[in-house]
């Protein structure tokens, strides 16, 4: 049990009426009553779901379920595998080839990038949420709390989700440890489930976070009963009768001779202008304004407002009903991201066929990552509404069936799959690359289900030779055989991550082959392998000049030197990360970081 209960007395200011009362009880020899507040304080019982972690699904290193129980490393600062760290920082991952563009309408105040949700033995009222931050602070956006009780029985009914805190991306002034405990909101309702949503995007290198503390009151305080109407995306009825109310801007009278009403000169506007207008809105704004009068009803129903439609924002409010709503505007959607949402019952099979079955014809682009709402059923409706998707992101869905990705093999124009910490098998991704000759981009990172990377490089050498991209981060099983045919088969390569892959070795000539074949090379990530020596930084330095980003964590055997040259070699570089090679120590960053201050070096530190 990771929780305690602590007793506080709290002094509070009364009236001068209430303090002669107690003095007279006092003096008369009753006994006065002292306000007692009981205040849990608990750390986290369960890490329920999260987007991703920098450490593997068979381990605890650098993984999210660190965040479970008591502090592992605060008050200490650096660089601990004890801790829970997400799978990216910085902005270097959105400048990559594979990166899709960001979607249009997202709203401003929305910048969370990745989430955990954590459940704690005990539902409270919070009045404190306390993370202890270890290594780089500041990526905590969000801070929400949920009604739902994650260890009941029962299935969840009117899940409600309260922001507690919320703020923009920061970087803390030193990425020493800190205790982050903002100010947060009163809420009407005890919770046991909290979610901190995070954007790591300003920091240099990857937070680390040791646990969380709740604590809150199990007596409901006194709040205030009156709260502003918020306006749901799921609220899009428009009535004609409201609408016809509100009118033009002339109506025609008895006499025939035409009244002033209230549009002005707005709708004397080209209809394209207006739609150009619209276009700079969010999606609950154009929402409200369908409902204001039947022009404006007209422009903001239109298809052609929802070509792209992202709905990852309003993860906590979205169902069925919100789909449905939307359906009949979406005709002509091209790009969807509906990444997030339909967790705890809010979607369903049923809203969401229907959904799909009405706008999937024209769709290109379809973000589904952390949807656990998806099963087969869903996948087998994308292969048969989606005759014209390029591009699948199915990240961290990770409840999905193994059985359920061969239907993704019926997608044969797919150019981007993003299947990271799914449950895929061999079969499955043999029989995608069978038929998916298309595919620039592939993610198979933290896949552990499947037996065989060298079959499935040999398979990728062979069918899919205009690949861009490929993460095969923490793949247990590509031997240099595996990578000396993928290279040899996918020379368009310009992104290559194997990072974790411990069974390639230097001394096979792997890497140096790796540099010669692929001339194109950008981004390499050789993350934590030991054995990456001088011999191939100097290949990559002589091979691949357009190089900019390389990841060399971890190795023993390259010098200073080496490093000089490639950064000479290798003018688009931007980050190189040298963070645990023994051979490289501070002074000899700061000295490359003197010569070279267009190129972000990071060496990580413990203390």
């Amino acid at each position: 049990m990771f929780y305690y209960i602590c007793l506080r007395r709290r002094s509070r200011s009364g009236t001068r009426g209430e303090a002669l009362t107690s003095r007279r009880a006092v003096e008369s020899g009753q006994r006065a009553v002292l306000p007692v507040s009981v205040e849990v304080e608990q750390y986290a019982k369960e890490v329920l779901d999260f987007s991703s972690h920098y450490g593997s699904e068979n381990s605890m290193s650098y993984t999210m379920w660190n965040l479970a129980g008591v502090p592992n490393v605060y008050p200490s600062s650096g660089d601990f595998t004890q801790t829970a760290v997400f799978r990216a920082y910085g902005t270097w991952w959105e400048q990559c080839a594979s990166a899709p563009p960001p979607f249009r309408r997202t709203p401003k105040g929305f910048h969370s990038q990745d989430y955990i949700e954590l459940g704690f033995e005990e539902p409270v009222y919070p009045t404190a949420v306390e993370v202890l931050e270890t290594y780089y602070p500041g990526a905590i956006v969000q801070i929400l709390a949920c009604s739902h009780n994650p260890f009941s029985q029962n299935p969840p009914t009117d899940v409600r989700w309260e922001v507690l805190w919320s703020g923009e991306p920061t970087k803390a002034l030193t990425p020493q440890a800190r205790q982050f405990s903002p100010t947060i909101k009163h809420i009407s309702f005890p919770t046991n489930l909290l979610r901190l949503e995070v954007n790591s995007s300003l920091l240099d290198y990857y937070t680390e976070l040791d646990a969380v503390i709740l604590r809150g009151v199990k007596e409901r305080p006194m709040l205030a009963l009156y709260k502003m109407p918020v306006i749901d995306i799921s609220d899009l009825s428009d009535s004609e009768e409201e609408l016809s109310d509100l009118g033009g801007p002339f109506r025609q009278g008895g006499d025939g001779k035409h009244q002033r009403t209230g549009n002005g000169y707005f709708d004397k506007l080209p209809y394209e202008l207006i739609q150009l207008i619209l276009s700079h809105l969010t999606l609950p704004d154009l929402c409200r304004l369908a409902q204001s009068c039947k022009l404006l009803h007209q422009h903001c129903c239109d298809p052609l407002q929802y070509t792209q439609l992202s709905l990852q924002p309003y993860w906590a409010r979205l169902s069925d009903a919100s789909l449905g709503h939307l359906q009949s505007r979406c005709t002509l959607l091209q790009r969807l991201n509906l990444s997030w949402t339909g967790s705890r019952g809010a979607l369903t099979l049923t809203g969401f066929s229907s959904f799909m079955k009405a706008c999937g014809l024209s769709l290109v682009c379809l973000e589904l990552s952390c949807c656990h709402f998806l099963n087969e059923a869903c996948l087998e409706v994308i292969s048969q509404t989606c005759p014209e998707l390029q591009e699948l992101n199915l990240s961290s869905c990770d409840r999905l069936h193994p059985q359920a990705f061969t239907h993704i093999s019926k997608l044969t124009r797919l150019r981007r799959l993003v299947l990271y910490r799914t449950k895929i098998e061999q079969t499955a991704i043999l029989s995608i690359l069978t038929f998916c000759i298309e595919l620039r981009h592939l993610n198979l990172g933290s896949c552990v289900r499947i037996e065989d990377y060298d079959v499935v490089a040999s398979m990728l050498a062979a069918r899919c030779r205009s690949l861009c991209s490929l993460d095969l981060w923490r793949c247990r099983n590509l031997t240099d055989r595996g990578l000396a045919e993928l290279v040899s088969g996918c020379r368009m390569l310009e992104e290559l991550d194997l990072g974790w892959c411990p069974t390639l070795q230097s001394s096979t000539g792997c890497f140096q082959h790796l540099a010669r074949s692929l001339p194109r090379l950008r981004k390499l990530f050789l993350t934590a392998n030991r054995t990456v020596c001088d011999s191939d930084i100097e290949e990559l330095a002589a091979s691949c000049p357009s190089l900019q980003h390389l990841d060399i964590l971890g190795t023993r055997l390259v010098s200073a030197a080496s490093l000089k040259k490639l950064l000479q070699s290798c003018p688009q570089l931007l980050l190189l990360d040298v963070s645990f090679c023994s051979q490289v120590d501070m002074r000899v960053v700061q000295e490359l970081c003197g010569l070279f201050p267009n190129v972000a070096i990071k060496k990580s530190f413990t203390q």
